[in-house]
């Protein structure tokens, strides 16, 4: 039992790692916080860059193109219920995710630009005394910088491709000795690694874009301490980043109003299973699987120069109930989303944006999950995000 609680603990480091997807925020500026992420055919502003590089060959090309902002996601509870005291409830989180995006001006056909991003950055603590054997608490921190550049084949068509760096951190704790087994788990890692991504933009019509773009699968490598019961040593575990592929359409009607819709596979299928090497702990099976998500996004540019956005999505979980664990009580959702950017001058523009991640109960069979609790069964209810976005954009 102690060599599987072990495994069980530290299986939350590369669950933490991993967030970036299961969890992923892929809505990094004003208009894809405010679109639900529906962003990615009909992109007009610095945030081309991340989100589509291939529509920078579409900007004014004289004009350079900033912006910049903060996230602040708001983590509600997850509550576990079975029977008392093994029933717990998770700590509420409040993390603030920055983010900056740049557009340069073209050079003949070719553009270039680049982002900083925190695409990850999410903290899961639990306090209850069964929960904490697993997950007492488990911190990632994330940062990738994306330099990309465009080329403009013609007036219809461009395509687009980046390098992205990514720098990781993770932070595990967890706590064994309440439930009667002598486990003090302290895990510190990270990593610095890099993939790539592409992108391609048609234009059939002046009104009507379609776009494909494609992230690709990262391993990332988490080099650290573990220290099991005061005793420590080098310990590493790699895990996939998961490529992720978008297809997108929008039509724009009258130069005021914008519908776009989305269509995003992520092969999760790559998370397979968990080794830590330099521990004795045992390969832990995960199989994950590959998800969908789709998306819808308007747009509405208003003569009182307030442009108004609202979008909504349907997100798969990649989370088996066999594998799921109290360091990731993932499951379905349902993202409400919407925000406005005001036109302050011709150069210069600011607004909000609100996004609400609504994850649905998930109720575990008895004897189906591998987690020593999960086992008994029960079920994971409220959790989620509400995601609060400000930022400011200035062309010159």
């Amino acid at each position: 039992m102690g060599i599987l609680v072990k495994g069980l603990a530290l299986s939350a480091i590369a669950s933490s790692v991993v967030m970036a997807g299961g969890y992923k925020i892929p809505e990094q500026s004003l208009n894809s916080m405010s679109l639900g992420a529906a962003y990615v055919a009909h992109t007009t502003g610095a945030d081309t860059n991340y989100h589509n590089p291939a529509n920078m060959a579409f900007m004014d090309a004289e004009r350079s193109y900033v912006e910049g902002g903060l996230t602040l996601a708001h983590l509600p509870s997850n509550v576990y219920t079975l029977t008392d005291p093994i029933s717990g409830e998770s700590e509420t989180e409040d993390i603030l995710i920055p983010f900056f995006h740049y557009v340069a001006p073209a050079i003949g056909d070719f553009r270039w630009g680049v982002s900083m991003v925190a695409p990850g950055g999410l903290t899961k603590r639990w306090k209850t005394t069964y929960q904490k054997a697993f997950a007492e608490e488990f911190t990632l921190k994330v940062v990738e910088v994306n330099p990309s550049a465009s080329y403009k084949i013609s007036d219809e068509l461009s395509v687009g491709a980046g390098l992205r760096f990514i720098y990781s951190e993770g932070v595990v704790k967890n706590d064994a000795t309440g439930i009667g087994i002598p486990l003090v788990v302290d895990l510190e890692g990270d990593t610095f690694e890099f993939g790539y991504n592409l992108a391609m933009t048609y234009k059939p019509t002046s009104d009507i874009n379609l776009a494909v773009t494609y992230r690709s699968e990262i391993e990332l490598e988490e080099e650290g301490t573990a220290t099991i019961n005061g005793t420590s040593m080098d310990a590493s575990v790699t895990v996939p980043l998961p490529a992720a592929l978008n297809l997108a359409i929008s039509k724009t009607w009258n130069d005021k109003f914008t519908l776009e819709f989305n269509y995003e596979r992520t092969y999760w299928s790559a998370y397979e299973t968990l080794e830590f090497v330099g521990t004795p702990l045992p390969i832990s099976p995960k199989d994950w699987k590959d998800t969908n998500t789709y998306r819808v996004g308007a747009t509405i540019e208003m003569d009182n120069k307030i442009t108004a956005m609202m979008g909504f999505a349907i997100d798969e979980t990649p989370v088996p109930t066999e594998t799921i664990g109290f360091e990731l009580p993932d499951s379905d959702a349902k993202i409400f989303s919407m925000g406005f950017r005001y036109q302050q001058t011709e150069d210069l523009s600011w607004g909000a944006a609100f996004l609400y991640d609504s994850k649905e109960a998930r109720s575990v069979t008895p004897g189906v999950a591998d987690n020593l609790i999960l086992a008994n069964g029960g079920g994971f209810s409220e959790g989620g995000a509400f995601l609060t976005t400000i930022g400011v954009a200035y062309e010159y």
